[in-house]
């Protein structure tokens, strides 16, 4: 995963997991099962099902989720330590200001399910009755400053981090935002799915609008999808904004008001808590001009309308059970197949995690993270940094002056490994035993004050954008850093009983791959230091779009429902992370005493293990509606192609398992991707 910063992660997650490593599988077990794969399925037909078919029939997708594998599995138990902490945090009666006591009751207040379902909507009145006394398109603006600063992102987003450009310098960025469907294509798309989550969208607003009380729902609904519509419209696609010099517009507030000239910026900040900046970075610039024309082209009493309309959907989940089941209904069934909802308890976690991640990471790495786990990591990471910084210098592809400059970059990733080497300070939040929303929005609040407050101050490169129980990975261009969260040390990806062909195959291609995102087609923009600027010669640079080139060619040409293919452009830096990941991983692991000698366990060698435990990863089995949205919204290719898709470029795949020109799997030389 790449991300960009706190407030804006460019790529979806991936779930990785965690584990004590007392609690980690024994010796005895299988790491490589023959029970989870599909013999009869050849490994050149599809090695996704080869590996996995076994796995894939005998586990159901739970009616509470969209996709379930390997990585929702260890998800689920990891959510079930954090349950644990949480409760014992609930039951402590803490004194009042401490970890405990803040944990303990956010979690316990976001389970008083009966004291939120009595409370309906009067959570939220007191915006809803600001939203009333809207009177000018001024006031539409104050308000939506307002709503930030408690949480809520209404028209257009807004957030701090370093300049792209002086990565040394935090700056206030602006982004489109607005909509109340997963992505802009949903208004336009033709397709049958599209139409039928677009009528499903229609109907949800009307009911919304009439829990709220609005008079005339239908046509109110109708007014804010066309408003919506026209933002939308304005909005850039998701794989245009993969470019960041696309999204990187600098303006002085001045310059800015002449773009749009119905808002004066200068204002608009000192309403969000943010004085004394002169510049600012405007990712979308037709969007705020469509913004900026719609405050007057559009009534008021619409505009009123929408802010309820969305300051509702958004506190849903929050509020009362009728409330949330309608939000449910519509972006958990419709758009992505869910059947049910999770347990209340794993839905009031993630707020909890979200909203004091640090406070209840500290207590989980306390008692579920080693330091043997860590070691072990660490040498994890400086093996493939090695064997990376080998393959840059065999490049036949790139000069020996760009070369030098991706060493370079190399050789200063930061390695973050487990938790923050300090903890972020919650003093200043106040958490009540009581109302589950007003702890959401007070979280809010504090995290918007301390995100404003970096305005100024020099960039902290010690802070992390996860949490330490996080089931993810991540790398930061800005900061030109790979993290990995104590969240990712457990089985498939890590073992500390596993044979080494295992843990390369898994852990080593995760750590391969956030190492190549630094150098995929959005980060090999950014320099060593982290800024955005041109370390290529122009000639390389044409050779790297040529090369990347084929591996958008080849996902695009990958079928995934009826007629709905692949996305290449969207998926290129997952793509390009994964078969750098991939073959790195392999090199490193060839060091190894066990690829060396080359003995099989349970009949397969080395070389075939480290192969099954790549697919073993991915296994998944995904809804068709969730699958449907995925190929809209997610920069990663589905599970299937994951596997099949950097495993069909390497020879050494080839050799391994026997496959031969005329199997689904071989690609000829000539159209295999050799990137880094």
């Amino acid at each position: 995963m790449t991300i960009k910063n706190s407030a804006m992660i460019l790529l979806a997650s991936i779930a990785f997991a965690s584990c004590q490593q007392k609690e980690a599988e024994t010796p005895a077990t299988k790491f490589i099962d023959p029970a989870n794969m599909d013999t009869n399925v050849s490994p050149g037909e599809n090695f996704f099902l080869y590996a996995n078919g076994g796995w894939l029939k005998d586990n159901e997708i739970p009616e509470s989720e969209t996709r379930w594998g390997t990585f929702d599995m260890l998800h689920e138990n990891n959510m079930m330590k954090l349950h644990d902490l949480l409760n014992e945090a609930a039951a402590a009666n803490a004194k009042k200001g401490t970890p405990t006591q803040k944990v303990g009751d956010f979690y316990k207040s976001g389970m008083d399910s009966a004291t939120i379902d009595a409370a309906g909507l009067k959570p939220v009145h007191g915006m809803l009755a600001r939203i009333d006394d809207i009177k000018t398109s001024d006031d539409v603006l104050k308000e939506v400053a307002k709503l930030r600063t408690e949480g809520l992102s209404q028209i257009f987003g807004f957030y701090i981090s370093p300049d792209d450009k002086n990565v040394t310098q935090q700056i206030c960025q602006m982004y489109q935002g607005g909509l109340g469907m997963p992505d802009r294509d949903y208004y336009f798309n033709d397709d049958e799915r599209s139409t039928k989550i677009r009528d499903a969208y229609k109907a949800y607003q009307v009911e919304l609008m009439k829990k709220i009380g609005i008079e005339n729902p239908e046509q109110a609904a109708a007014d804010v999808y066309a408003l919506e519509e026209k933002l939308a419209k304005a909005s850039m696609t998701r794989t245009e904004r993969r470019d960041p010099y696309k999204v990187y517009n600098k303006y002085s507030i001045e310059s800015f008001n002449k773009v749009t000239p119905g808002i004066d910026w200068k204002i608009q900040f000192a309403n969000m808590k943010v004085t004394g900046e002169d510049s600012l970075i405007v990712g979308m610039p037709n969007f705020f001009k469509e913004m900026n024309k719609q405050l007057s082209a559009t009534s008021i009493d619409t505009w009123k309308k929408y802010l309820k309309f969305h300051v509702v959907n958004d506190m849903a989940p929050y509020l009362s059970s009728d409330i949330d089941d309608m939000h449910f209904n519509f972006y958990g069934k419709e758009v992505r197949g869910q059947e049910a909802q999770k347990p209340r308890w794993k839905r009031v976690l993630n707020v909890v995690d979200g909203g004091v991640g640090e406070l209840l990471g500290k207590v989980y790495v306390d008692k579920h993270f080693t330091p043997e786990a860590k070691d072990r990591m660490m040498k994890l990471v400086n093996n493939l940094q090695e064997t990376y910084h080998d393959r840059i210098m065999r490049l036949d592809w790139m000069s020996d002056a760009t070369k030098q400059k991706a060493i370079g970059k190399l050789n200063t990733f930061v390695k973050k490994i487990g938790y923050p080497d300090k903890w972020r300070d919650y003093t200043k939040l106040d958490v009540v035993p009581g109302s589950y929303v007003d702890n959401v929005i007070a979280s809010a609040n504090f995290d918007y004050d301390y995100m404003v407050s970096k305005l100024g101050k020099p960039v902290d490169r010690t802070e992390w954008f996860m949490t330490p129980p996080t089931v993810n990975a991540y790398y930061n261009p800005a900061f030109n850093e790979i993290v990995f969260p104590a969240g990712i040390l457990a089985f498939p990806f890590f073992d500390m009983n596993a044979d080494d062909a295992v843990n390369y195959g898994g852990i080593g291609g995760v750590i391969g791959h956030e190492m190549t995102h630094g150098f995929d087609d959005q980060g090999a923009k950014y320099a060593a230091d982290g800024n955005l600027k041109n370390w290529w010669t122009e000639e390389d640079e044409k050779r790297f779009g040529e090369k990347t080139g084929v591996v958008v060619e080849q996902f695009n040409n990958y079928t995934v429902l009826d007629t709905v293919h692949v996305n290449g452009e969207l998926t290129l830096g997952e793509n390009l992370a994964d078969l750098g990941g991939l073959a790195i991983a392999y090199e490193a692991f060839q060091k190894t005493e066990q690829a060396k000698k080359g003995e099989s366990i349970d009949g397969f060698t080395p070389n075939q293990r480290f192969f099954l435990s790549w697919a073993q990863v991915w296994r998944a089995n995904t809804r068709d509606e969730e699958l449907a949205n995925r190929i809209i919204t997610d920069p990663h290719s589905p599970v299937e192609w994951r596997t099949n898709g950097p495993l069909s470029n390497m020879t050494q795949f080839y050799d391994a398992f026997g496959i031969k020109e005329g199997d689904k799997m071989w690609r000829s030389e000539e159209i295999r991707a050799k990137v880094w």
